[in-house]
């Protein structure tokens, strides 16, 4: 689904990520993990070029979803994000109803369709677990929503414009455990219709929720593979020592 070929990127004269090579599979979730400052979130928020909006931001190499080639000059950047969506680590609803906030993708695209937005909102909804809890309640603010709650709507908001690909960067981070179990199960229900790359700090929660994993050391892939493997017998030392718990 996504093909990654010696991709380079630099915030200005400094080199966050060097030489990246693999290749994440369709409809399984993806877990990059690694200390602080890796370059894991820099090469995450590099599949949707959410980094473009930085000064100075430069990438070299080739990142492909479904055999585009996301750094092409033709390729069109708001339709490469609502190919490939995003859910960042602190929730971010908008001050706005619940319905707005998963219709607003919609409607920047031009869906005028009142029933058919109506269908969107009710299925995302459902998709991130969330209709039941907010069926009755879809005009009242996004905000008065709990963090757990918000996160999902965000998950929704991304799913309402049917992507194939999406990435999460660190989603649970913020929530408390019991929130934190709803966005793990979310992730593995989901995997069926999407293809899942995320970002985590957890080592528990990458092995509960990935069927791959990538770690990340110094701006540079230590070592990727089954998430089985990885966490049981990896090939590398720094990665045995990164997840035993020697440094970190």
């Amino acid at each position: 689904m996504i093909e990654v070929r010696d991709f380079h990127f630099h915030y200005g004269d400094h080199q966050v990520l060097h030489g990246i090579a693999l290749d994440i599979p369709k409809h399984q979730v993806t877990a990059f993990i690694g200390p602080s400052g890796c370059g894991k979130s820099t090469f995450l928020r590099s599949i949707n070029r959410m980094n473009d909006i930085i000064p100075g931001a430069r990438a070299e190499g080739r990142i492909a979803v479904d055999g585009t080639d996301v750094y092409a000059p033709s390729v069109d950047v708001v339709t490469l994000r609502r190919r490939v969506g995003m859910v960042f680590q602190k929730s971010n609803p908008f001050p706005k109803s619940i319905y707005e906030n998963v219709a607003y993708g919609l409607r920047i695209a031009g869906e005028k369709n009142r029933r058919r937005v109506d269908e969107a909102v009710e299925r995302s909804l459902r998709r991130a677990a969330l209709w039941d809890e907010v069926k009755d309640r879809l005009n009242a603010s996004a905000l008065a929503l709990s963090g757990g709650q918000q996160q999902r709507l965000c998950i929704a908001r991304a799913l309402a414009v049917d992507p194939e690909v999406l990435l999460m960067d660190e989603p649970a981070s913020a929530l408390d455990p019991i929130a934190t179990q709803k966005i793990e199960e979310l992730v593995y229900e989901l995997k069926t219709s999407y293809t899942i790359v995320i970002v985590t700090h957890n080592m528990q929660q990458a092995a509960r929720v990935s069927d791959r994993t990538a770690f990340f050391m110094m701006g540079k892939l230590v070592e990727y593979g089954d998430t089985r493997t990885i966490f049981m017998t990896p090939k590398e030392k720094l990665t045995e020592d990164y997840i035993t718990g020697r440094f970190g």
